[in-house]
């Protein structure tokens, strides 16, 4: 006979923690939810297991396919909630928006903005997420998306490169563009099983002018992104509306579409990443306002997040900053291109003014 538990014998120790699961997650919820199993077999303790291997301030919560949001709705619905500062079970992500011509401003000096550069993830409907996917089931993915990409005409045709199968010289001249991944060794990838299989069905694809670029089954089943240097914020967001437009269209030809929900916008593998999905960034030079006091605060006033030249947990060289939107849910991806340009050309004005000798008091957002 199998060993039989009750919930209680098998509810996580979340001693010393301080992820999210923890504050929403009770023995009670847990005694509802441990049982059930989404259409593809994904349990609730899938979607924990990262908040059970970290005890540092994480989410701590991962779906394993698209009806994970639903099927364990009352624990996922009170994490977004909280990650993304209200957004209850009756709230609605809008419809997407990727028109780069209602854009307002969003080219700027290259003496401040230096390079530009916009990301999504996306998902393929009808198959698990990573951490749950199966070999079979990514290899598919793959087969989907790269044979869309492969339709790919004028200045978004390109080349796919799988990671297991290419070449020392190729490999050689990703790693100097900085588009190659290696295998993940973040909690939430490991964790959550995601980088099973390494380096199966994984690969990167750029377009032949390295403005576009795919990754391919690595935190998403799909990471868009277009990029390039300088300040042009607006022909960025175009190629990437465009790009994205396109490749959806060519799926579509052949029975294929992104998994979508009505309410939390485009499906990915994290919360955090729900609705657009979308980091908008530009890398910054701010010699004088990042030695102001005042500029964590200035960054949160404008809903705008700050990190360091090379990304996440690294520190700015010679005062570049990577700033992007904050949020991906509750507005459109132009509506937070636009956020992103709004507060670029108010970093800037702020700069101008410090390098002049004046006052920025006037120009300071209130806190949010």
């Amino acid at each position: 006979m199998p060993f039989e538990y009750v919930a209680k014998q098998n509810f996580p120790d979340y001693t010393g923690h301080k992820c999210m699961v923890g504050r929403h997650l009770t023995p009670e919820m847990y005694e509802r939810l441990y049982k059930k199993k989404t259409v593809n077999g994904v349990t609730l303790d899938k979607c924990i297991q990262p908040s059970v291997d970290n005890s540092g301030r994480i989410i701590g919560l991962v779906a394993g396919d698209p009806e994970s949001y639903t099927e364990f709705a009352e624990l996922f619905d009170a994490v977004i909630n909280e990650k993304h500062g209200g957004f209850g079970p009756q709230d609605k992500h809008p419809a997407p928006d990727l028109d780069a011509s209602k854009l307002k401003g969003g080219l700027f000096d290259e003496k401040y903005v230096k390079s530009c550069r916009i990301r999504t993830g996306r998902s393929v409907k009808g198959f698990c997420l990573p951490p749950s996917i199966s070999r079979a089931e990514r290899r598919e993915v793959e087969r989907i998306i790269v044979d869309a990409l492969s339709g790919l005409k004028g200045d978004l045709a390109g080349k796919y490169y799988p990671l297991s199968k290419m070449t020392k010289e190729e490999e050689s001249q990703l790693i100097a563009d900085h588009f190659l991944f290696q295998k993940p060794t973040g909690h939430l990838m490991v964790n959550s099983g995601a980088v099973r299989d390494w380096p199966d069905a994984r690969g990167i694809w750029h377009n032949n002018e390295k403005t576009f670029l795919i990754w391919i089954n690595e935190e998403d089943q799909c990471r868009i992104i277009a990029m390039q240097h300088g300040g042009d914020v607006k022909a960025t967001f175009e190629r990437f509306g465009r790009g994205i437009t396109e490749i959806e269209k060519l799926m579509k030809e052949k029975g294929h579409q992104w998994a979508w929900s009505e309410r939390l916008g485009f499906i990915c593998t994290c919360p955090s990443n729900l609705g657009t999905g979308m980091r908008a960034s530009v890398h910054i030079q701010l010699h004088k306002l990042s030695k102001d006091p005042r500029f964590e605060d200035i960054i949160l006033g404008l809903h705008l997040q700050k990190r360091g030249t090379g990304g996440e947990h690294t520190e700015a060289v010679d005062d570049i900053y990577d700033i992007s939107n904050r949020a991906r849910l509750k507005k459109s991806e132009r509506e937070f291109v636009q956020l992103l340009i709004d507060g670029v050309e108010k970093l800037i004005a702020m700069e101008k003014r410090l390098a002049e000798g004046k006052s920025i008091d006037d120009l300071i957002p209130p806190k949010p």
